[in-house]
């Protein structure tokens, strides 16, 4: 629960202040995205898209609650975002990435009064059209670091009373001395993992 689902957590409900029956696109579907497309159907969000490049990825996405899962190289991107959302637009697009073409991608992907939430991170610069049709549009764009306290004690609570199963997060348990491979797994996307759990063995004396 702490960062995986404690950042997308506090990102849909406290910087994306995303209320039932809204529209929800989430850039990058991977152990941060899964979570928040999960979170999402949680609380009522509707359509939810999951955006992602990687197939296993959009194959993956439905399983967690997502609606549909496009990919967002595709020639009719922007018509099918205009068309799961009944010609509006998307209420909240959460970028997981942070790169500059998502991030343009996400915000012209939104309706009128439209909120961007930006969780990953670059330091590349992005780019926004004018002024003009950000105030025309009346877009928010915020960017969003971590949870808090309240945030992870409302998810043990989830948890614990079976409103939120977390179990298809762990792609794999490894034992201590496999830290390297999990390492390289997750670089190379091995199995397109969600989370590696390392378990400890009993301590030795």
């Amino acid at each position: 629960m702490a960062d995986a689902v404690g950042t997308p957590y506090a990102a849909l409900t406290d910087s994306a202040a995303l209320r039932p029956g809204e529209s929800v696109g989430v850039w990058g579907a991977g152990g941060l995205g899964v979570h928040a497309i999960q979170l999402a159907r949680a609380i009522g969000a509707s359509p939810i898209i999951a955006v992602d490049t990687l197939d296993a990825a959009r194959t993956r996405a439905p399983e967690f609650g997502a609606d549909a899962a496009l990919d967002p190289r595709a020639p009719a991107f922007a018509q099918r975002i205009e068309e799961l959302t009944q010609n509006r637009g998307l209420d909240v697009a959460l970028d997981f990435v942070g790169a500059p073409p998502t991030v343009s991608q996400a915000e012209a992907s939104l309706t009128r009064f439209g909120r961007l939430v930006i969780v990953g991170s670059t330091t590349a610069p992005l780019e926004f059209p004018s002024s003009h049709h950000l105030v025309r549009r009346q877009h928010i764009i915020r960017g969003h670091l971590g949870y808090f306290s309240r945030h992870l004690r409302a998810l043990v609570t989830l948890v614990h009373s079976r409103r939120l199963d977390l179990s298809r997060s762990i792609s794999e348990l490894l034992d201590l001395d496999e830290v390297a491979e999990g390492v390289r797994r997750l670089d190379q996307k091995v199995g397109n993992p969600i989370r590696l759990v390392i378990q400890m063995g009993p301590p030795t004396y």
